[in-house]
């Protein structure tokens, strides 16, 4: 048995994101925007009830997690896999500032590629670290919902990773804004074993049944 359900939570705003800043495996606060939008999200997670929750220790992550953590009385488990992908000497710049000053290694990452040289993690390897850490979480689980609190970068490879899908692929999803989630349920027998039910999204469908997913051939 395992998790039926896992929530993939995106931290609210930070400084850096307004300034679009690339932060990366820093360490930046919640701005009083993104301390508002958790605390206006939380209920919505809470009302689907989750059973688990994990967390990036970076601080934006946690303190948005501990809004949920408060309501639900669900202990906070830290997990250093869901930490953001690292950008290395990158971190901290605006993409102007990257294209001015590692102009080649800059169209290297637009076009999909991996800047070589300046300590960049590979969207393969954050993808592979998330998901490693979201799959023990939920097949420690015997049934439930998982709730994994991240961020932008690490969640949307860690989808990616979850669904067997090639990095080629992973432009086809865009990146998680501030505070918004994915849902993943769990389909029995299936290969990948996680189905999307939603991507980006605020409004938590707490009516809807936690179950496996039924193949659309299934009938």
């Amino acid at each position: 048995m395992s998790a039926r359900r896992v929530i993939l939570w995106r931290h609210g705003q930070t400084d850096l994101n307004v300034e679009q800043r690339i932060q990366g495996a820093q360490d930046f606060p919640l701005n009083d925007v993104g301390r508002e939008q958790a605390a206006r999200i939380a209920p919505e997670i809470a009302a689907v009830a989750p059973d688990r929750i994990i967390s990036s220790p970076l601080s934006r992550a946690v303190d948005t997690t501990q809004r949920v953590v408060e309501i639900v009385g669900v202990p906070m488990e830290l997990d250093g896999r869901l930490r953001e992908r690292n950008y290395g000497e990158w971190e901290g710049l605006t993409r102007d500032e990257i294209k001015e000053r590692d102009p080649e290694q800059f169209q290297v990452w637009i076009d999909g590629g991996y800047p070589e040289g300046l300590g960049v993690e590979t969207n393969v390897d954050v993808g592979e670290r998330v998901a490693e850490a979201v799959n023990e979480a939920a097949d420690e689980m015997r049934t439930g919902t998982l709730l994994v609190v991240a961020h932008g970068a690490a969640i949307r490879a860690g989808v990616c990773a979850l669904l067997g899908l090639g990095s080629e692929n992973w432009s086809g999803f865009r990146g998680m804004d501030n505070c918004h989630f994915a849902i993943l349920n769990r389909q029995e027998n299936r290969n990948p074993g996680w189905c999307v039910h939603s991507y980006n999204q605020v409004i938590a469908p707490v009516n809807e049944p936690i179950e496996s997913v039924r193949h659309a051939n299934d009938k």
